[in-house]
């Protein structure tokens, strides 16, 4: 990582107010960059290329802290498939149920009109919408 981009990237957890460690800078590094969709095991790869010794566990723990403190967003694609996002952007998914490819959805490009009569001790925290889709079978 270069200098500004270790800057910049330990400014911004800063200013979320996380404590900034070369783990973190890493993890932050291959999730803020640019828009990404990556599980957990494939951010924790990427991480180790240039941090070998980062563990599973702080791979996880940094990316519960980083979702609590609004940095990225984690999507329940399918039971078996979880990915960040690092958009946090209102928008919603395409999901490619063959390929497994996530593409972001304008929140402009998709209407969701209402929400449901909620009970009166719950507030809404966000509404997340995933279309799946799959090539057409000739």
């Amino acid at each position: 990582m270069d200098r500004l981009t270790t800057r910049a990237m330990a400014e911004r957890l800063r200013e979320a107010g996380i404590p900034v460690t070369l783990q973190r800078l890493e993890i932050a590094r291959v999730m803020l960059q640019q828009p990404v969709h990556l599980s957990a095991d494939q951010i924790l790869s990427a991480v180790r290329a240039t941090v070998p010794e980062t563990s599973r566990a702080t791979v996880y723990n940094t990316l519960k802290l980083f979702r609590e403190k609004k940095l990225v967003r984690e999507l329940i694609v399918d039971p078996d498939r979880v990915v960040f996002d690092s958009n946090t952007d209102p928008h919603y998914h395409l999901y490619d149920v063959n390929t497994g490819e996530l593409t972001d959805v304008s929140a402009d490009e998709l209407r969701v009109i209402g929400v449901p009569q909620l009970p009166p001790d719950i507030e809404l925290e966000e509404v997340d919408v995933i279309i799946r889709v799959r090539g057409k079978r000739t």
